[in-house]
C-alpha cells in the first residue's frame, strides 16, 4: 500500500512539473503579519513557517513561486480575481470558506485556539474580546451571548487593545498567541482553549489543478518527517504535529 502511495504521489508531483509550463510563475499569497506563520523579515522579506514551507512544496513540485503580500481583509477576494494563485497565511479550513475557494489537506494539524490577557480571573460573561477581521475567531465571538467583539485588520492590533485597555483578552491561533505571551510579562494564557477550523491548508481557486500538485508536495513531506521538522523548528518542542 505504501508503494501505491508512493507512486501516486510521484505521479502527481510529475504533472505539477508539467503544469509548471502552464504556470509560468505561481503566485504565493500570503500576509505577511502573523508570525511565527509569516511575517516581514528585516531585509524586507516575506518569512517565517510558511515562507520555508512554502519554497519546499515549490522545490518538490519543480514550480518556480514567487511571494505576494495581502492584507488579511481581501486575501479571499483576491485570490478569487487572480492577483496570485494561492493562499498560504495561516487560513484555517471551514466550510464558509470551502464554498468560496479550494483547500488542500491541511499542513498545520487542528490546535485549540487561545485567550490571552492580562487578568487570569477573567470571566467570559460580560468580557470584550478582541479578534482580527474576517477570522473564525471573530466569527466564533460573535456568536457568544453577553460577550462584545471588537475586530481589527491585523494581529498585532488586537494584542494592542488589550495591552491599552481597549479589550479584555484577544482570540487567536494557538502558536501566535503563545509567542506573543512568552515575551510580555504581563499577558497569560487565560479562560479554556476553543477548537476551531479543521487546520491549516493553502487555499487556491476553486477547480485549479495546483491543489493536486500541492497535495502531492504535503503528501511527500508528512511521510518524509520534513513537515514535522519545521512545525518544531518554528512552533518549539511544545508543537502539536502530524
Amino acid at each position: 500500500m505504501k508503494k501505491l502511495i508512493l507512486a501516486t504521489t510521484a505521479l502527481t508531483m510529475t504533472a505539477g512539473m508539467a503544469l509548471a509550463d502552464g504556470h509560468s510563475v505561481v503566485r504565493m499569497g500570503t500576509e505577511g503579519a502573523y508570525p511565527p506563520y509569516n511575517f516581514i523579515n528585516d531585509d524586507g522579506e516575506v518569512d517565517g513557517l510558511e515562507r520555508a514551507l512554502g519554497d519546499e512544496l515549490c522545490a518538490r513540485a519543480e514550480l518556480t513561486c514567487e511571494w505576494v503580500t495581502n492584507e488579511w481583509d481581501s486575501i479571499i477576494p483576491n485570490l478569487t480575481s487572480g492577483n496570485y494563485d494561492t493562499i498560504i497565511a495561516g487560513m484555517s479550513i471551514t466550510d464558509e470558506r470551502d464554498e468560496v475557494i479550494d483547500f488542500t489537506q491541511a499542513y498545520i494539524p487542528n490546535t485549540p485556539t487561545l485567550f490571552m490577557g492580562m487578568d487570569e480571573d477573567l470571566e467570559l460573561d460580560g468580557a470584550v474580546i478582541a479578534a482580527q477581521t474576517n477570522t473564525i475567531q471573530a466569527g466564533y465571538i460573535a456568536e457568544l451571548e453577553n460577550v462584545t467583539l471588537i475586530e481589527f485588520a491585523t494581529p498585532d492590533e488586537t494584542v494592542a487593545a488589550v495591552r491599552n485597555g481597549e479589550a479584555d483578552a484577544v482570540f487567536a491561533d494557538n502558536d501566535f498567541i503563545l509567542q506573543v505571551a512568552a515575551e510580555d510579562d504581563d499577558l497569560m494564557i487565560i479562560l479554556d482553549p476553543v477548537t476551531l477550523g479543521q487546520g491549516v491548508g493553502m487555499g487556491l481557486r476553486e477547480g485549479d489543478e495546483l491543489i493536486a500538485v500541492f497535495d502531492a508536495a504535503i503528501t511527500s513531506m508528512k511521510e518524509d518527517g520534513s513537515l514535522n521538522a519545521l512545525l518544531l523548528e518554528w512552533f518549539g518542542e511544545d508543537a502539536i504535529t502530524w
